[in-house]
């Protein structure tokens, strides 16, 4: 071990953990160091090299994200084996076993293929089992929790999000609660005024019915919400907040452009409005700045890794407007203390691993595979899809009625949305139904599913039905 280190470290503009870190990497790939050699107490390398200790233990701490070495309770640190190549065993057993069983497809959610993320999270769950005692013994802590924030704002700096950091993150139980707790953050008085778009995801109105705030929907074109309706709505109605999914809108698959974000800012701007954006249907690069960005002082972002690699572990991530990071935090600890040692630690090694961007991108690649299924038996009808989003939205032809066609697709055996869903209980929908990716069931049986609901779509019923 004493041949690989310098008499002192080489010059470098960059952090001298990730110098120490590179040496180390380097020597483990030139075989200078073996499996199994034990690496220098950290306080013995700092001493060593002349630098601090918590120096050698974030560089110990990378090496260990990366599975080049890991650490063992008592005995010190290691090279660790070669990792485990990732592959779709589990995927294809899953494949095999639900096209086996036969029954519905169920196309009410997307429900991801595995391409390695479930390999990650079985190592993963291998070295929460060797981690440190107290991980299993004692209440998540802010400072605790500091490794996973880091992991995630390394996870999202390429986002257009603005100016944050880690100190800015607040971990959640997935996107949903984080929808819960910028609201609980950021709503005031017995009764108060939410704005949504015309269709939407559900889960803003079930979040604010639980605030007992009022939710009022506001006219939307393929862009969006409309400015100007937008301004009307606050005008007549007052408001606290407005919550957008421009990126990725649910359910219609569209993409809200850069000036019409800018035209819903200056109307928020206008009357104090806040903006929550909910970003967790993105599964690829934002294509542009997201309202955080464009509205620092007002804009609420939450995302999670449920349409990326998993929703099992229920891990969301939500990040509050400049200054209000504080109050955030403490509606999260206020509400549930923090999420669950275990989890967090998990989530921290999956976000670290530096396999983990390849297994999202095979995720991705792997959902449009069905995308361009679903476009290539569909594609006839009016069809809104994109390779990179986990569902269709499929405008229905004359003839079929929104509630008659989901009714008669689950008696021929495929579950799907109506677009009655994505609206207020007393709001008009569109004649349509979204159709979401299951990569849990082989391609060929998605494709028969595709096919049964072209067979009606071919065949409307000869007395319109609601």
């Amino acid at each position: 071990m004493n041949t690989i280190w310098p008499q002192a470290l080489p010059a470098s503009r960059g952090p001298k953990y990730a110098l120490v870190a590179d040496i180390i990497r380097k020597s483990i790939e030139n075989k200078s160091l073996e499996v199994g050699a034990k690496l220098p107490p950290v306080r013995d390398l700092a001493y060593r090299l002349g630098i601090t200790p918590g120096t050698v233990a974030r560089a110990y701490s990378i090496l260990t994200d990366e599975g080049l070495v890991q650490a063992e309770v008592g005995r010190g640190t290691f090279v660790a084996p070669p990792m485990t190549p990732i592959v779709d065993d589990v995927w294809s057993r899953m494949s095999a076993s639900a096209e086996g069983e036969g029954g519905d497809v169920s196309l009410f959610s997307p429900r991801l293929v595995d391409r390695g993320q479930v390999a990650l999270l079985s190592e993963g769950l291998t070295r929460l089992a060797q981690s440190d005692p107290s991980t299993l013994l004692n209440y998540p802590t802010r400072d605790g929790a500091r490794p996973l924030r880091e992991a995630v704002a390394r996870w999202l700096a390429d986002l257009p999000l603005g100016p944050f950091d880690a100190e800015d993150v607040v971990i959640t139980h997935g996107g949903q609660n984080g929808i819960g707790v910028i609201f609980q953050t950021v709503l005031t008085g017995p009764r108060p005024r939410i704005l949504i778009e015309e269709l939407t995801y559900a889960g803003f109105r079930r979040a604010g019915e639980l605030m007992r705030a009022d939710v009022q929907s506001v006219e939307m074109d393929e862009w969006g919400m409309v400015p100007e309706a937008l301004d009307h709505a606050v005008r007549n109605g007052g408001a606290q907040i407005v919550c957008l999914t421009p990126e990725v809108h649910n359910p219609t698959g569209g993409h809200m452009p850069l000036e019409r974000r800018k035209a819903l800012v200056a109307v928020a701007r206008r009357h104090d409005l806040q903006i929550l954006e909910d970003d967790c249907y993105r599964v690829g690069e934002a294509r542009v700045s997201c309202f955080r960005a464009l509205a620092p002082e007002r804009a609420w972002y939450v995302t999670s890794i449920s349409k990326t690699l998993t929703p099992a572990l229920r891990v969301g991530f939500a990040i509050a407007p400049q200054d209000r990071a504080a109050e955030l935090r403490r509606a999260a600890e206020y509400g549930f203390f923090g999420v669950a040692q275990p989890v967090a630690e998990l989530t921290r090694l999956l976000l670290s691993d530096a396999r983990t961007p390849g297994v999202a991108a095979r995720v991705r690649q792997g959902m449009a595979e069905y995308v361009r299924v679903a476009v290539n038996v569909l594609g006839r009808f009016d069809l809104v899809w994109d390779r990179e989003v986990p569902f269709v939205w499929l405008r229905l032809p004359s003839g079929w009625r929104s509630a008659a066609f989901c009714r008669a697709a689950e008696r021929a055996g495929v579950q799907i949305r109506s677009a009655d869903e994505f609206a207020l209980r007393d709001g008009l929908a569109p004649n349509a139904v979204r159709i979401a990716v299951n990569g849990q069931v082989s391609l060929d049986r998605f494709q028969d599913a595709m096919e049964r609901l072209r067979g009606l779509l071919d065949n409307p019923p000869e007395q319109i039905s609601v």
